[in-house]
């Protein structure tokens, strides 16, 4: 049996993802632990852990829990503290809560799962891989908002990025579909929280998401980038808390603020008037961004779609290319219904590729890494 299991584990509010892979980095089980805290739910995260743990040795992948030798956790925010994964300790973990006020979703759940880990499985390693650090490359021009100095001197406020993760893995899987070199590559991660990244020879040099993931494109729920006065303008005029403006630009609009529709499955096929405005406000986003990028980049060699709509929706994909016909991209539409890798005709100067992403291999595999050396 083997002894090398890696568990990857990604800790939300209200579930917990997880990944068993062996030590080729191959995938022998995977699952999901939901409504944490709800009715039918694990009570809290530890208790989610050890269901997950059931689950693991039930399923007679492995004989028992102490083969489980590392187990490599997805943290949203490293700051500018962490620049690469890191071995936890209790040093470690009183930094990233520190860090919980720059992302009070999503490191707290986070941290509740490295602990449970650290409680219920004394012995296994733990590690912590960061969606801010592939992002470290990022000149003081690009992560620098143009607001007095000392608020990022003191306070720390900057561009952070985030999707790093994403981005990073399938930035390395275009190099190995193409089997060449990318100088200028744009990644678009477009789910229910999109990005879009911008990397010269292997490094990113921009993206879309901020100091938090509210910044940039229109998502599922959130805004995007929008003008600074609008926040100042619902307190100041129209009464409203500062919690209450941050619940309404991260969970009440975008896609739902527009047409009151979540799924962006749903919004394809809706024949409402304000669903295919909130289509074309998403599609104009991302179309801004690839320019800007481009822009950035001096050019354009390839471009990624990943995430859930990025690899599922086909007319996003075409619609989004016919308008990058200056840069000479040109899409396969064949290609594009079958979701293949390459979705670029042979005379297209611009290489365009759907990438299914897998943070939980990237995981793994800077999991890996760290405690081979």
């Amino acid at each position: 049996m083997n002894k090398k299991i890696i568990l990857v584990l990604n800790s939300g509010s209200s579930s917990v993802k997880y990944s068993l892979f062996n030590e080729n980095l191959k995938e022998i089980e995977k699952g999901i632990e939901e409504r944490i805290g709800l009715e039918g739910g694990a009570k809290n995260h530890r208790e989610a852990i050890k269901r997950i743990f059931k689950k693991i040795t039930d399923s007679g992948k492995i004989k028992d829990l102490s083969e489980i030798k590392t187990i490599g956790h997805r943290v949203v925010h490293g700051g500018e503290d962490f620049r690469k994964p890191v071995l936890v300790n209790e040093k470690v973990i009183k930094k990233l809560k520190e860090y919980s006020k720059l992302a009070p979703l999503h490191n707290p759940p986070n941290i509740l799962g490295i602990e449970a880990c650290r409680e219920l499985l004394p012995k296994a390693k733990n590690v912590a891989v960061f969606d801010t650090s592939f992002y470290n490359s990022l000149t003081p021009e690009a992560y620098l908002y143009a607001i007095p100095y000392q608020f990022y001197q003191k306070e720390k406020i900057r561009r952070y990025g985030f999707h790093g993760i994403s981005h990073n893995y399938v930035s390395q899987e275009a190099k190995k579909i193409l089997g060449k070199k990318i100088q200028r590559l744009i990644t678009c991660h477009l789910g229910a929280g999109s990005s879009i990244t911008a990397t010269f020879k292997g490094k990113p040099i921009d993206t879309s998401m901020g100091f938090t993931p509210l910044e940039g494109l229109v998502m599922e729920s959130r805004s995007g980038s929008i003008d600074p006065a609008i926040p100042i303008y619902l307190i100041s005029q129209l009464g409203f808390k500062p919690e209450e403006v941050d619940n309404l630009l991260n969970k009440k609009s975008g896609f739902i603020g527009i047409c009151g529709i979540k799924d962006f499955r749903d919004i394809l096929k809706s024949k409402d008037e304000k669903a295919k405005l909130a289509y074309r406000i998403y599609l104009r986003s991302v179309i801004k961004h690839i320019g800007a990028y481009t822009g950035l980049l001096g050019g354009l060699d390839a471009l990624v779609f990943t995430a859930g709509i990025g690899e599922g929706a086909v007319r996003f994909r075409k619609d989004a290319v016919d308008q990058l016909k200056y840069l000479g991209a040109e899409i396969d539409q064949k290609k594009n219904k079958e979701n293949k890798y390459i979705i670029s005709t042979k005379k297209s100067r611009v290489d365009i590729l759907v990438v299914p992403t897998n943070e939980a291999l990237m995981i793994a595999k800077e999991t890996f890494k760290l405690i081979k050396h």
